[in-house]
């Protein structure tokens, strides 16, 4: 039975919503602050802070100048965790994310408060089904099942009774309403299982018999697992194995490098959304079929703020509100939100592409590029240039990570990119000079710092073993869900780690 009609009805209005905040970017945002600043006032850090009386914006920035980094939330969480109340929001918290390592190489735990559940992962979540039902209205999805691919719990922590620490993923899918599992692939029990070794046979045995009509989650996992599929089904596309397939919602990683390869394993009229949910928070979606870029949720349980990048380093930024940002302009991103982070930077930048609507794209992190001699090479740049390559040479990648080498008494300093191909260029050398070529095409610092290889060598390129980033991962615990390779680091870590594993 196709229930997609009825869907169509019962999620418009979250449509009708986002048109709404047109001309209103202040007025949605301020209502959005006032009501955690409720929330916050009955908190014991609000009073810790100076923040029991807040009651506006200003009030909000004059008690916390400055941007609040996780290593001064840690200890506060940790007392969540251990199942103290009205700490960072108000009640129990009993769900963390755990999120990708600081600069100290501790786990982050993110709190999903219940509120976070219903008004920013599950809202957005919502959202995105919304604006995909009103930009296709031929859309079936609601005749068939969803295929979510998610990751797990952990245990590297003694829990009270009650507490659930594990991939954001793996929490929302733990406490999903029932009547979605109605609609969704795999059972919970396969879905949260830990050993990859033993899950990905069992999504593909949970899957391929299915009539699976949309796909969520990270590309790099999900490419894995379709491939399984078609393999065990002796298939040409996923399309062979699930005709009704119509659109994947990704987000994570930038879809652009694996975006060739999926159209190898897909029929043309496989369709892509995007969308911009982290472990602290669903921020944006893409909601036009001809823009990659995304709207920014500014009803969803998140107040933005934005500091400009040349002050990202600063220890006192500029931090203006969203209705201030400019087109055009790369930010870093701070929120605030339902889950108790209090103008908490994300690491992650992202440029301005509209401000009314307010869209944007991510342009990669504060942390994930490489800056070592001047040349302010972003993770976009990265991406831009080998998707480039990859066309031309007619190669595929799996995964990468670079970073500089650098200047000795011998030489100049370079960069060293590590990548794993699916598909190998025929010459290696070819591919490392157009990829040098495509990033001074992309970035005019690195360009400059290039020019007649007075500051800079050429880059080079290792190429890796299959498997080698997997087999990194799984060292440090974190293989599967939706952890994450760093792209571009200004350090030699992590990337000589992950040679280790390659020789």
């Amino acid at each position: 039975m196709n229930f997609t009609p009825f869907a169509r009805l019962l999620f418009k209005h979250r449509v009708d919503a986002s048109l709404s905040w047109r001309g209103d970017t202040r007025g949605v945002q301020l209502r959005e602050l006032d009501r955690l600043l409720g929330a916050l006032r009955q908190t014991r850090w609000g009073a810790e802070y100076g923040l029991s009386q807040a009651r506006s914006y200003d009030d909000f920035r004059r008690a916390l100048p400055v941007p609040v980094p996780y290593a001064s939330l840690r200890p506060w969480v940790m007392r969540m965790i251990n199942g103290e109340r009205d700490v960072l929001w108000p009640g129990l918290t009993r769900n963390f994310a755990q999120s990708s390592g600081t600069s100290d190489g501790k786990s982050k735990y993110i709190p999903v408060t219940p509120e976070s559940f219903r008004r920013s992962h599950y809202r957005g979540g919502s959202d995105v089904v919304a604006h995909y039902l009103n930009l296709y209205p031929d859309s079936r999805i609601f005749s068939g099942k969803s295929f979510i691919l998610g990751g797990s719990f952990a245990n590297e922590l003694q829990l009270k009774a009650g507490a659930r620490v594990g991939d954001l993923s793996a929490n929302l899918i733990d406490n999903i309403n029932p009547i979605a599992n109605l609609f969704r692939v795999p059972s919970k029990s396969t879905a949260l299982l830990e050993d990859w070794a033993v899950k990905l046979p069992a999504l593909v045995e949970a899957s391929a018999g299915e009539d699976i009509t949309n796909i969520s989650g990270v590309p790099s996992w999900f490419l894995t697992v379709l491939k399984k599929v078609i393999e065990s089904r002796g298939a040409t596309t996923i399309h062979d194995v699930w005709p009704n397939l119509e659109v994947f919602f990704h987000g994570g990683i930038s879809m652009e490098p694996y975006r060739e390869q999926y159209s190898h394993i897909t029929a043309p009229r496989m369709r892509y959304l995007e969308c911009y949910n982290a472990s602290e928070g669903f921020f944006a979606l893409q909601n036009a079929v001809d823009d990659r870029s995304m709207l920014l949720l500014l009803d969803c349980g998140t107040f933005f703020e934005f500091i400009p990048i040349e002050d990202a380093d600063s220890d006192r930024p500029e931090i203006i509100p969203a209705w201030e940002v400019e087109e055009g302009e790369i930010y870093a991103m701070v929120i605030s939100s339902c889950n108790g982070l209090w103008r908490y930077p994300l690491g992650d930048t992202v440029r301005i592409e509209s401000v009314d609507p307010l869209k944007i794209t991510i342009s990669g992190r504060t942390k994930s590029y490489i800056n070592a001699f001047g040349e302010e090479l972003m993770v976009q740049n990265a991406e831009a240039a080998l998707t480039r390559v990859c066309r031309e040479l007619d190669c595929e990648i799996a995964n990468y990570t670079a970073a500089p080498v650098y200047a000795s008494d011998h030489s100049r300093g370079r960069h060293e990119w590590l990548i794993e191909f699916n598909r190998e260029p025929a010459s290696l050398s070819e591919f490392a000079t157009r990829l040098d070529l495509a990033l001074q095409s992309e970035n005019s610092d690195y360009e400059a710092k290039r020019s007649h290889g007075i500051f800079l060598d050429p880059l080079t390129v290792i190429p890796g073993k299959n498997g080698v980033f997997d087999r990194w991962l799984a060292s440090t615990g974190k293989l599967g869900g939706q952890r994450k390779v760093p792209r571009l680091s200004n350090s030699r870590h992590p990337i000589d780690e992950i040679l280790k594993f390659n020789s």
